[in-house]
Parts: C-alpha cells; structure tokens; sequence
C-alpha cells in the first residue's frame, strides 16, 4: 500500500471564519477563479467531488464548470486551520499533526521591518550590507533594488504577511553557495524570535526581465513535536518528500526526497515514487499555484495550472494499485482576485480516493491534522496526538 498525500499549495475554497482577523473576510480561492475565468474545467476534480464541497461551507461560493455530482468517486469535505497564521509552514504543519498556538513572529509591516540588532549582527556576520527591510512583493523589490545590489553588492532582505526574513540575490553578484550561507546565518539568528521561515530568492536577468531561479530553498523553524513522517519513519514505513517539503519539514523523517522548483516536476517525481516496491508514503507539494499564481494575483494562469493538474490526475488514478490512498488537500488560500499579494485564511479542500475506499461526506473537519491521524490509520501505527481518523 502507498499513501499519496498532495498539497495543492494554496488552493482554498473559501473564507475560514476567523478571515475577518487576518483581513481576509470574502477570500475564496476557486470560487473567484472560476468567476473571474467564466467557468473551470476540472472533470477529474468534479467526479472525485470537488464541486460538492462549497455546498457544505457557510457562504459557501459555487466553484463555476465544477459542478456537485449525485456519486462523488472519494470521500470528500473540507478542513479548518486551527493553528495562528495562514503561511506554509503552519499549514504544513498542522496536516503533518502539529498545533502552532501561539503562532510564529511576524515582522512589522512598515520599514524598518527587522530588529535593528538583527540586521547588525546579520551584516558582522555575512560582511555584506542589508537593503529593503520592508514587507514587499517578492518581484517588486526585486526590479526596484537589483541595480543597487549589483553596484553595492548587498542583501535584498524583505519579509510579507507571514512570517518570513526572505534574502533575493542575483547570482552573477552573489553566488547560490553564498546566498544559503546567508540564509542559514539569518535562520540562526531569527530562531530566538520564532520566524516561520528563512527564504533563499536567488534570481537572474536585467532591468524589466528578472526572473526568480528554481533554486529557492526554505530554512523553517524546527518543529516543536515529532511530525507523522517521524512516526512513520521509526515505523519502518518507507517516507518520500517532493517538491520544497523537506524543507518545510527540516528534513524531518524522510526516508528520500526529490527537490522540486515546479509542479510538473514534482509530478514527475510522485510517479517515480510510485514505482518503488512495497509500502511507502509520498508526501507533496505542487507549487506552481501558490507562487506563479496566487502571489502575482493571475487567476486565469492558476486556471490554467489547475486545468493541467486535473488531466495529470486522471492519467494518475488510472495507476492507483488496489490498496493505495490518494490525498488531496491544500495549507492555505491565496485567492488571485483579492486584495494584496499574499496567502488569505480560509477552508481547504478534502479529497480522498482509493479502490478501497468507500466514498462519503466527510464534512467539515476542525484541524488539518485529522489527515496525520487518518494517515496513522491506514499504515496501522499508534495514533498521533491530535485529530480524528476519517476512517
């Protein structure tokens, strides 16, 4: 038996009810998307039941072109965070079991973002200058502060909504080595502080064509618990991370992992997972959402990728073996038609499918980490900490 667990990073289906105290009140990922594009066409998301989960969410907004099915083919539902924050991480890490109350330390949104003896000892200990200190968008800051980084040869530093310290360089002024070198002095430092994650942002190109590389890398705060890849790993059940999960995880309780910068790679390596013999668990994350789409508000290129999404799972399902478990949920929203450019806290999808499985509703679950405790179920392990089985 293998467990597929995908995230569809970011793909909310609605405002959570605590939106209101992240300012995210009337965020709904799909449903706007399908609104602002006339209509989604999902037919392997709609027969799995995708399209009869807003009917089970208060306010609810129907998901155009993916409609409600009398036989969904997977139990489907939806999930509530019930962590502090709306980052990766915190999602994450909740499907993965945890609870993160009180949340991580978000930075001022205003410059100076950082700690002034942060930056100090940031600068003493890298020998390079920080500029920008100040929540942005990643490609913003980007284009505004490139030439100066390469006449000064400085740290582009910037944080967001979440909570992040995120260091962009252009590799031809600072070299990918360096920068995570940089990075791991920043995660140092920020530990005392409790931030979510440091971001390498290496990038390329000139003025009006800079484009952010696929050699990002993610350094999260450890995690505080034991996460079900641990459980998993010290049960002996084979555990393969895909895409920036083993960063997200600080490499914990991964048996194997294949770093990913897109979705269709990531693909890929889930389907070179599957042909491994024997039991395992494939933990991914398909990123193309989260950072071409939702961060740079483009709903009809998150159309689109979830278009190509649905036509890779139906040639997916097709390989299922008779006991494998596929499932597909999200850490967070980050709805393209809303305001800013950052993650918005909402309801997450809830699919799984399996040839054993028996399709029902499975409602709306308060926790991600009822999936940590269903995962713990079908691999027979001691149950986790939190949460409730769907089975």
């Amino acid at each position: 038996m293998k467990v597929i667990l995908i995230i569809l990073d970011s793909v909310g289906i609605g405002a959570a009810p605590d939106a209101s105290l992240y300012g995210d009140a009337g965020s709904a990922t799909l449903g706007h998307i399908s609104e602002a594009v006339g209509g989604l066409y999902l037919p392997t998301f709609q027969r799995l039941g995708l399209g009869n989960i807003p009917k089970q969410l208060p306010n609810g907004i129907e998901i155009k072109g993916c409609q409600s099915v009398k036989n969904p083919a997977a139990c489907f539902g939806a999930m509530q965070e019930v962590s502090e924050g709306k980052d990766t991480v915190t999602g994450h890490w909740e499907i993965a079991g945890l609870e993160m109350n009180p949340g991580f330390h978000l930075f001022p949104h205003h410059y100076p973002s950082f700690p002034s003896d942060l930056v100090a000892e940031f600068e003493d200990k890298t020998g390079r200058k920080l500029i920008g200190n100040r929540p942005a968008s990643g490609l913003s800051i980007i284009d505004e502060l490139a030439e100066e980084q390469r006449q000064t040869g400085a740290w582009i530093a910037y944080t967001s909504a979440d909570s992040v310290f995120q260091l962009a360089a252009h590799t031809d002024v600072i070299s990918l080595d360096e920068l995570y070198r940089g990075c791991e002095i920043a995660r140092t430092l920020c530990d005392p502080l409790r931030v979510g994650r440091v971001i390498a942002r290496p990038f390329i190109g000139t003025l009006g064509q800079f484009k952010r590389t696929e050699e990002r890398r993610d350094y999260p705060f450890t995690p505080p618990e034991p996460l079900i890849t641990e459980h998993l790993f010290k049960a002996n059940i084979p555990v393969y991370a895909v895409g920036k999960i083993e960063d997200i995880l600080a490499h914990r309780g991964l048996t194997e992992s294949i770093h990913t910068g897109n979705t269709k790679d990531s693909q890929q390596a889930v389907e070179d997972f599957m042909k491994r013999d024997g039991k395992g668990f494939i933990f991914a994350n398909f990123i193309d959402f989260d950072m071409l789409y939702g961060h740079p508000r483009d709903p009809h290129g998150y159309a689109k990728a979830l278009e190509q999404t649905d036509r890779w799972l139906e040639d997916f399902i097709s390989t299922l073996g008779e006991d494998d478990v596929l499932i597909l949920t999200a850490d967070h929203g980050n709805d393209p038609t809303f305001k800013g450019t950052d993650h918005t806290r909402e309801y997450v999808p809830l699919l799984v499918y399996g040839k054993q499985v028996n399709p029902k509703n499975v409602g709306v679950r308060l926790g991600f980490y009822d999936i940590a405790q269903t995962i713990a179920s079908l691999f027979n392990i001691a149950p986790t900490s939190r949460g409730t089985s769907l089975f």
